[in-house]
């Protein structure tokens, strides 16, 4: 027993350097403020933390350097909240841990507490700035789905040349980018109650999340010769994309995953169904063929 409490210290003292880097350096990156002092607070935590584990297993351990840029960066791209939301599922798990060495190490107990007490600290550091644009993402990025999904299946049955369909889809896809930019913007106006969002940037979100969107779903088309690879690929990437997409919201804002990836999968996918019928029309009896 006291063999593997031991080397589950080793384990957690590498855990509480690793977590005091990482919350040394997003400290570092906050602006001044509530959140920068909390995020500097948990990380003196985190290293006393360490010393009280490097107590118990005699040993000095370094940090894991990738670990800690792979949660830095992810922070910067995805947000705050996502990055502190998924150490907070290694806390979870830590729980745990402490539980069984407390046994061994009665010292454990009080590191258990504060872990407790920083989860409660950090709900308000979960707020972030950024969720509030999830709307203007998701009006972007489902549409797109959507739309060019369908689209691109119904051009695949009724044309023969995947540089023509890769850019009707490209084109048709810019100008429902803008569109879909200006509604976000019109939208964002509405939502006056709302004053974390500011309109332009809800629209920018918008746009951006559409054309990224499109140029995903045509690159198969310029990438392959058979059609139908292309399509079977853009519809991989489909896929993929509401899996990513579904997967952060899931992090971020503690939603179900299965249940809302499967909702967007199935009206992406009908709609493409629908559209492969109609394509297939338009070819069998206009006799469509370029």
């Amino acid at each position: 027993m006291e063999k593997k409490a031991n080397e589950t210290a080793l384990q957690q003292q590498k855990a509480e350097i690793t977590e005091y880097h990482i919350y040394k350096r997003l400290s570092d990156a906050c602006e001044e403020g509530h959140n920068k002092k909390l995020l500097a607070k948990i990380a003196d935590d985190e290293l006393r933390h360490y010393h009280i584990w490097e107590n118990i297993s005699g040993k000095e351990i370094k940090h894991n350097r990738l670990k800690v840029f792979y949660f830095v960066w992810l922070a910067r791209i995805f947000g705050l909240s996502f990055a502190l939301k998924l150490m907070e599922g290694g806390e979870a798990r830590a729980q745990e841990v402490y539980e069984k060495v407390a046994k061994v190490y009665p010292e454990v107990v009080q590191i258990q507490s504060e872990e407790e007490e920083h989860e409660h600290e950090l709900i308000d550091i979960l707020k972030d700035k950024r969720l509030a644009y999830v709307g203007a993402i998701v009006l972007g990025l489902n549409d797109a789905l959507v739309e060019l999904t369908g689209t691109l299946v119904g051009l695949s049955f009724a044309f023969s040349d995947n540089i023509v369909i890769g850019v009707t889809g490209f084109i048709m896809g810019i100008a429902a980018a803008l569109s879909m930019a200006s509604s976000g913007y019109l939208a964002s106006q509405e939502g006056e109650e709302n004053e974390d969002i500011n309109p332009v940037t809800a629209a920018i979100y918008t746009g951006v999340a559409y054309l990224v969107t499109v140029i995903l779903l045509v690159f198969p088309y310029f990438l392959l010769e058979s059609v139908k690879q292309a399509m079977v690929l853009m519809l991989v990437i489909t896929l993929l994309i509401i899996a990513a997409y579904n997967y952060y919201i899931s992090v971020a804002k503690d939603v179900p995953f299965r249940k809302r990836f499967l909702s967007m999968a199935l009206i992406s996918l009908g709609v493409a169904a629908i559209s492969f019928g109609i394509g297939f029309l338009a070819k069998a009896w206009l006799g469509v063929s370029i």
